[in-house]
């Protein structure tokens, strides 16, 4: 029998008790995959049979999507200024000017100084030099040192150079912190599945521990749970303290910046930029539609709140997963807030051109792999009766939306011009309609184009400047490289997305994939 939230730690269909709830739990995990291949399905059956109907349906998906791109295109400039914006400000100085009576009651914080930052760097196989460029980043950040606690948790089944490379930085880098603790993730622990979630709750683990010694409040510690290609931007730590001490709940609530992959950017090839500025642009989109933001990647929690609801070791998607946890754990009370502040990340690069491919397709895998959290939440959403209606339905709605337009927009856009040509017969392509289809379709695209001409000019703004040679001619090659995206979005977009969604439905999900990080020094 179920306890009142048991389903808040349920990661498949086999964790559920009782048939009617694995029956549903199991509707759920098949949902995603059934609506995006039975779309895919339809569209060609549809053309066949009734190919007037569907190139009126072409027409009237176009003009939304057109609408779509012009609409998220503004949010993705509002978003863009308000990051260039909160990089001028001196975030430190805000912080310190802070009096006792702007800081949140519920803290129990007088002075900003109580606050201490805890950095969970949980790695695999990733190089020295690229986990070394990490620690740096936060011994650099303006943030004073005395108040940062840094955990770096390396993998057992990763063998002895994760272990050499954990206490070699542990070594180098114990005395620039207020503490810096260096452990081993033990592999075959009962219940977890190996990846970040795991090694994340084994640092939070050894974390506590030291915290409890020191006899720290829960309250005054907030958690940076960062990929560990994650490099900090200076003011980072100042604008997340600031954003927490003066949020309206701010033990409701998770703190998310803009990931900029931009570590690597000047070596990535063309595919592995565009990927990685996408995901930047979606960001920047999601943090003006807060209603819809949830953790993603590098983010920030409260340590109250991880202790209370405990960090996922047995899925894949732990940063959204974590997210959606509290919101069920709060009864819905729970939200994320935008920092509108970037952190700068690697984009996927491997030794040679096709092993990247290799790898930028797993990658979008695993973060497509997300799609496990539709039958948590719905699942969820029948098990708690706290939860407004409304805001079941919406965030069903965005969640189920959102993973059915990565699986099939692309290959809609792709397919619909031209199915009903092909699949009408005669009679249909007689028709005026059949004349004029692919002229509507393609003029509707190409004003489209305006959300790339959008995101390549933002591309070219957020690059950075340090490397020496990249110059004007490279520029232009980044921006032309957008004209790739419908390519782009299809073969590591939507293949991906329904690969993850059918491995959900049949059972076969894949365990966490590592990406490779590789930079040319």
């Amino acid at each position: 029998m179920e306890h009142e939230k048991d389903y808040v730690d349920f990661s498949k269909s086999d964790d559920v008790n009782g048939l009617a709830g694995k029956f549903f739990y199991r509707f759920f995990e098949s949902l995603p995959a059934l609506l995006s291949l039975g779309t895919l399905l339809a569209i060609f059956v549809l053309s066949w049979r009734i190919p007037a109907t569907i190139a009126f349906f072409v027409i009237a998906f176009d003009l939304y999507w057109l609408l779509r791109i012009i609409y998220l295109s503004a949010y993705q400039i509002s978003g863009y200024k308000k990051m260039r914006e909160n990089l001028k400000i001196d975030w430190l100085e805000k912080v310190r000017k802070l009096k006792t009576g702007e800081i949140n009651e519920d803290l129990g914080i007088k002075l900003w100084g109580d606050l201490y930052h805890l950095i969970i760097l949980p790695f695999c196989k990733e190089g020295e030099e690229v986990v070394a460029s990490t620690i740096r980043s936060l011994r650099d950040s303006k943030y004073p040192k005395e108040k940062i606690i840094v955990v770096l948790s390396g993998e057992e089944r990763a063998g002895e150079g994760a272990k050499k490379i954990t206490e070699n930085l542990g070594r180098k880098f114990n005395s620039d912190f207020f503490k810096f603790i260096f452990t081993v993730h033990p592999k075959a622990i009962s219940g977890e599945i190996a990846g970040k979630g795991s090694n994340a709750t084994w640092a939070l683990k050894k974390a506590k521990e030291f915290i409890d010694g020191q006899k720290i409040p829960y309250e005054r510690v907030i958690v940076s749970s960062f990929d560990v290609d994650t490099r900090a931007f200076p003011q980072y730590f100042s604008c997340l303290a600031w954003n927490y001490l003066t949020a309206r709940k701010p033990l409701r609530e998770s703190f998310q910046p803009i990931p900029v992959y931009n570590n690597n950017i000047w070596d990535a090839p063309s595919f592995s930029r565009i990927i990685s500025f996408s995901g930047t642009f979606w960001q920047m989109m999601q943090q003006e539609r807060e209603e819809q933001l949830v953790t993603y990647s590098s983010h920030a929690i409260p340590f109250k709140v991880l202790a209370e609801v405990g960090y996922p070791s047995n899925i894949v998607s732990d940063d959204s997963r974590i997210f959606w946890k509290a919101y069920l754990h709060y009864d819905g009370n729970y939200r994320a807030v935008p920092l509108h502040y970037p952190i700068s990340m690697d984009a996927v690069l491997s030794e040679n051109t096709i092993k990247t491919m290799v790898s930028q397709y797993k990658q979008q895998r695993r973060w497509a792999s997300g799609v496990e959290n539709i039958p948590y939440l719905f699942y969820g959403f029948l098990k708690n009766k706290k939860i407004k209606l409304r805001d079941k339905i919406y965030h069903s709605f965005v969640i189920l939306e959102g993973f059915w337009s990565w699986a099939v927009a692309a290959l809609l856009i792709f397919l619909l011009g031209w199915l009903p040509l092909m699949l009408g017969g005669k009679e249909f392509n007689d028709t005026l309609l059949s004349y004029n289809l692919p002229r509507l379709t393609s003029y509707i695209m190409t004003i489209a184009m305006v959300g790339m001409v959008v995101s390549a000019v933002i591309s070219i703004l957020i690059l950075p400047t340090e490397r020496v040679g990249n110059g004007m001619r490279k520029k232009l090659f980044i921006f032309f490289q957008w004209f790739f995206l419908p390519i782009t979005l299809i073969a590591f977009g939507a293949f991906p997305a329904l690969e993850s969604q059918v491995r959900l439905m049949v059972k076969k999900p894949l365990g966490f994939w590592v990406t490779e990080k590789t930079r040319k020094l």
